[in-house]
């Protein structure tokens, strides 16, 4: 529709310019008079705004009616592609705006991202793949206008503003991700997120240790420092190639068929108190049970076939996403027992 009416405007001046074209040399063949001469009589005549001179001849005359009414035309059809155009762009901005607005209040159980830069864009390609909603918060016009190009639901505002993480969602988000380039503004998101909810899921990004430990204190659940997990990172490659090459394998960055997945073990949970042996977890599924987060917050990272799932435990599973929808499936409230 914007495309219309912008080809509406150019078809108008295109069919304006025709008419003094042909005015000009209408006025110069039948008045005999020189071309700007010709040309301001046609302009004036054109334009409604009155006649410089009476016309000498009914040649004349008739040629002066002609663009009289081809202006009138003209101009009223310029007026409103313009008006059109305005218009478009005012209403479709606003509906937009509207659309993006309530789109964030409708979610629910998603993720805010504090920051768009290059950390938060990784973030935010991680949550697309695996089909987790999210809305970014950021007060960077550029980063904005590129959150609006691809179309991802956005908030223009610092995530250290109560206001606006809570246009962001926070009283229905599953977590924040505090992935601003500064420190301070991060400790401030941690603060004023976990004063706003003290059940949130909180992660944030650090520059270094001192950093990390502030926001620990300040709230956050867990502290990423990106520089200090790159150093590790390239150290394993090169001291420890075939671990690194497996870890690739088994994660999401190796490929999109094999994934990891946290799988809580609740209260309504028919399967609650039996152990894996009896659940025949790989057997009936194909995924693989690789760590136990048990409710006292301790890990078993090589959970023994007779350990027993007990309610509030937290399952680490890997497999792909049939093998992960099956152990779900498993696991909901009175599922039947795999065989």
């Amino acid at each position: 529709m914007e495309e219309l009416s912008w080809r509406r405007l150019g078809y108008a001046i295109g069919a304006l310019v025709a008419v003094l074209v042909g005015g000009t040399v209408a006025f110069h063949q039948i008045m005999d008079e020189d071309w700007v001469a010709a040309f301001y009589r046609s302009v004036v005549t054109v334009s409604l705004t009155g006649l410089d001179s009476s016309p000498g001849s009914h040649a004349a005359m008739l040629a002066t009616i002609v663009l009289l009414i081809a202006g009138v035309a003209i101009f009223a059809y310029v007026a409103g592609a313009i008006v059109e155009v305005i218009a478009q762009g005012v209403l479709g901005g606003a509906w937009a705006e509207r659309r993006r607005r309530r789109t964030i209040e409708q979610m629910r159980d998603h993720y805010i991202i504090c920051g768009y830069g290059r950390v938060g864009r990784r973030i935010a390609e991680e949550l697309d793949e695996s089909g987790i909603p999210y809305v970014v918060l950021d007060f960077n016009p550029d980063v904005i206008e590129l959150a609006r190009e691809r179309g991802i639901p956005f908030i223009e505002g610092r995530g250290t503003e109560d206001v606006d993480l809570e246009q962001a969602g926070l009283s229905r988000a599953r977590g924040i991700l505090a992935a601003s380039d500064s420190d301070s503004d991060n400790l401030y998101i941690v603060l004023s997120a976990r004063s706003l909810r003290s059940d949130v899921t909180i992660v944030a990004r650090a520059a270094d240790e001192e950093a990390e430990k502030k926001l620990r204190l300040a709230g956050a659940d867990r502290v990423v420092q990106p520089y200090s997990a790159a150093g590790i990172e390239m150290a394993k490659l090169a001291t420890k190639p075939q671990i690194s090459a497996f870890l690739d394998i088994v994660s999401s960055h190796g490929g999109p068929d094999m994934r990891f997945e946290e799988i809580e073990v609740t209260a309504s949970c028919a399967q609650a108190g039996r152990s894996i042996r009896e659940l025949r977890v790989r057997r009936g599924t194909g995924a693989l049970i690789v760590a136990l987060r048990k409710g006292d917050g301790s890990f078993d990272t090589t959970p023994d076939p007779d350990a027993r799932l007990e309610i509030g435990d937290v399952m680490i599973v890997v497999g792909t996403a049939e093998e992960l929808r099956r152990v779900e499936e498993l696991f909901i409230p009175g599922a039947p027992v795999a065989g």
